[in-house]
């Protein structure tokens, strides 16, 4: 008896032990299953895998930029402005339909654009009309043109400061910002290059877009360091402003890299012939010579871009990717000499050494992105160093994911 309930004790442990390790097995499988499991491949170039993680964080793309709501602005214009180059170069249908999917949620049969208010006279809500640029002459559908009206015609009414620079919202009066350039003037100068047949008007159009840009190089650069300042007000009645100049009182990372972009995004489109095409060539040169100057030894540059050794100040995404894609085109269109392809070169691989993380399922991040930063408004931001350094930092802002898929494809990476 004692014989039998040794062997039953032994049958039972070595069965026990069989469970243990089938589980163990299953387990490790299991394990192994998740890690080969990519929701985006690593085979892809950087561009595509930044995208495909875009459309893996937000699936509908009126839900860019961590919203709750559908809403029209242009931070999804910016990253599906990036979603339309990809698709150019991959004919992904995936894109295309991320694409569409935002213009169609947000525009209706009658080209009524929904939570866009045109008396707001807000040029940040210019930047999505490149997605209307893109779509329209694919699907032809009305109601895409009509939006696209819409936004010029805000561009002709929008209030400007007494030598012709647009106000950067109608709440924000006598003041010219340097994101503005970005928001507004690459859409205005191609949908007057594509959609004005009056020659004179299309002329006026491109002389009031480089008009901006002469205006403001001559408020807002300074010319010991050649950086410009985020923001000018006229009035100089805002907080934030200098009373002498009517400027803030720093270099923002960003601000200079929607400066750049809308450099060069708007040669795109500005005639060949027109006289400001060499004038914002000149501004382009004068622009990445600043930059150089103090782009961190690391290949990154500071959230404040001329203080790096300052208390607080953190090397940045957003502004370093659009610095990147801004001498990558440069060079490639022949605006820039090529010692600035070194420059891009030298950023781009500091973004993925320092900035970039991918996931276990693929998922690429791009971290140490300010979340936003701006002049004035409710709660006050009165431009200070710590207003700069103290603005949330997170993962993934679209500020930084568009213009660094730009840049990747720029740069073929």
């Amino acid at each position: 008896m004692k014989t039998t309930t040794k062997y039953i004790t032994l049958f039972a442990i070595a069965l026990g032990l069989s469970i243990t390790s089938c589980k163990e097995a299953k387990k490790e499988n299991s394990q192994e299953t998740v890690k080969i499991e990519k929701v985006v491949p690593e085979n892809l170039k950087w561009s595509e895998r930044m995208m495909l993680s875009e459309i893996e964080r937000f699936p509908e793309a009126t839900k860019l930029d961590f919203a709750t709501k559908a809403r029209w602005t242009y931070t999804p214009g910016l990253v599906l402005s990036a979603c339309s180059r990809v698709y150019e170069q991959t004919k992904n249908q995936k894109y295309y339909d991320y694409i569409y999917d935002y213009a169609n949620t947000l525009i209706d049969s009658t080209g009524t654009i929904a939570t866009y208010k045109l008396s707001n006279q807000n040029l940040d809500m210019i930047k999505s009309g490149d997605v209307l640029l893109f779509l329209y002459p694919i699907t032809k559908e009305e109601r895409f043109l009509k939006a696209m009206e819409t936004l010029n015609s805000q561009l002709e009414s929008q209030p400007k400061t007494s030598d012709g620079g647009y106000w950067h919202k109608k709440r924000y009066p006598y003041q010219m910002w340097l994101d503005g350039l970005y928001m507004a003037e690459p859409f205005h100068t191609r949908y007057a290059k594509e959609y004005i047949e009056d020659e004179a008007q299309k002329q006026k159009i491109y002389n009031d877009v480089v008009l901006q840009f002469d205006l403001i190089q001559k408020h807002s650069r300074d010319e010991k360091s050649g950086l410009l300042y985020h923001g000018w007000d006229e009035s100089k009645e805002q907080k934030w402003a200098n009373k002498e100049t009517g400027n803030s009182q720093h270099f923002w990372s960003r601000g200079m890299g929607w400066y750049g972009m809308a450099m060069v995004d708007v040669l795109d489109f500005l005639p060949e012939n027109h006289p400001g095409r060499e004038k914002i060539i000149t501004y382009l040169n004068q622009f990445a010579e600043a930059i150089t100057n103090v782009q961190d030894e690391s290949g990154l540059w500071w959230q404040v871009l001329d203080q790096g050794n300052r208390e607080g100040n953190y090397l940045e995404a957003t502004g370093t990717s659009m610095f990147t894609y801004a001498f990558a085109k440069g060079v490639r269109k022949g605006y820039l000499d090529k010692k600035y392809l070194d420059v891009a070169n030298k950023a781009y691989t500091a973004l993925i050494n320092n900035l970039v993380s991918v996931e276990e399922n693929g998922v690429v991040n791009l971290n140490k992105c300010c979340a936003v930063a701006g002049l004035g408004g409710n709660p006050y931001r009165d431009g200070s160093y710590e207003y700069y350094i103290g603005e949330t930092i997170r993962s993934n802002d679209p500020k930084g994911t568009g213009p660094f898929i730009m840049a990747s494809l720029e740069l073929n990476k």
